[in-house]
């Protein structure tokens, strides 16, 4: 068969895999922006203790290997009885929460500390202004790393396929695997793969527009 033809022919289970790629990214995405919010604002608190907390973390997870952590998880959260796909959303999330608490950081220490004071002086509690004044800001400024970062957890997300999870990547070597042409499988799934990058690009590219309207 020629590529075309095993395109036709394999485009029903490459959207399932394509469907359960998407799902994976956009739940760990979403824990991971709360996981990488809660780590920032220890790492701006001022208090020794929770920034050493917030720096063991992001060593941790800058020091391991993704793969392991996936693994670490499944092994770990099977044992309680926790599904393939939360142990898989769980690494995911855990890993780019790190990346993401990093972005929060910088965007957050970006803004002019002057903000915060005209907020105090009127009335403002520090977590209101914080809120109201600086998050707002610091999310504007956030975006273009945090879409960079929404792809890289795309793509990340393949390394499921190493627990047995039937998303694109798997789809793909198994294919591969049964019919003995792995190059023709892969070229097949790398368009998927550009179909799904370029999907979150427009969203990126949405909430920015969006977000600019709001200025």
């Amino acid at each position: 068969m020629d590529l075309l033809t095993k395109f036709m022919d394999t485009y029903p289970v490459f959207l399932k895999g394509m469907l359960l790629t998407f799902q994976l990214t956009i739940v760990a995405v979403f824990i991971a922006i709360f996981i990488g919010l809660f780590f920032a604002f220890l790492k701006i608190s001022r208090i020794k203790v929770l920034e050493w907390i917030a720096d063991i973390y992001i060593f941790l997870v800058r020091g391991t290997p993704l793969v392991v952590q996936i693994f670490i998880f499944y092994f770990g959260l099977t044992a309680l009885d926790i599904s393939q796909f939360w142990s898989v959303v769980l690494g995911l999330a855990f890993h780019n929460g790190a990346y993401i608490a990093e972005i929060f950081r910088g965007s957050i220490q970006s803004i002019d500390k002057g903000q915060m004071e005209a907020g105090r002086s009127l009335g403002m509690t520090a977590g209101l202004a914080m809120r109201r004044i600086i998050l707002p800001q610091a999310f504007r400024r956030a975006m273009p790393p945090l879409g960079n970062q929404f792809i890289i957890a795309l793509k990340d997300s393949s390394l499921a396929s190493f627990i047995g999870m039937y998303e694109l990547f798997n789809v793909a070597t198994t294919y591969g695997s049964n019919e003995y042409d792995y190059m023709s499988y892969l070229l097949i799934v790398a368009v998927y793969y550009l179909v799904l990058v370029l999907i979150f690009s427009i969203l990126v590219n949405m909430i920015e527009k969006r977000m600019a309207s709001s200025d």
